[in-house]
């Protein structure tokens, strides 16, 4: 039961925070910003909002710096909005996500750079011994 209502507490924060970053705040610093995730912990006083950034790497450290100014206004925003008796603390963290998607994209055109090579190797290639090197049975007629 802890975790569903952990689930419901998160989502309700994700949304009133991405409503919120809609709005605007008056940062000139914030970017394009998307709340991604937000994990609370079981006792619900701590919230982790994982969030991505469009651009570049100063874009990114302008827009931590932005959200992380913004922390306690977003907070008490949330605390009015959420009804419940404590408010969570807010922690906002980069999310990883587009960042390892890319490495996977990378690895996965290597594999098939290499598929594709071995694939050309393969076209002229023999077989070493017999085409079919698997023992039939034998025919009754061979017995005799």
């Amino acid at each position: 039961m802890a975790n569903e209502r952990q689930a419901r507490l998160a989502d309700r924060i994700r949304v009133l925070i991405a409503e919120r970053l809609e709005k605007g705040l008056r940062d000139p610093r914030l970017g394009f910003v998307t709340i991604t995730d937000v994990r609370v912990t079981g006792d619900l006083q701590h919230a982790s909002v994982f969030y991505t950034v469009y651009g570049s790497d100063e874009e990114r450290a302008d827009t931590a710096a932005a959200l992380k100014a913004a922390t306690g206004m977003l907070r008490s925003e949330v605390g009015r909005r959420l009804g419940v008796r404590l408010t969570p603390s807010l922690e906002f963290i980069p999310d990883a996500l587009p960042d390892s998607a890319g490495h996977i994209a990378d690895l996965l055109r290597e594999a098939q750079e290499r598929d594709a090579a071995v694939a050309g190797l393969a076209v002229g290639a023999a077989y070493a011994g017999d085409a079919d090197p698997y023992v039939k049975p034998r025919e009754s007629d061979d017995l005799e």
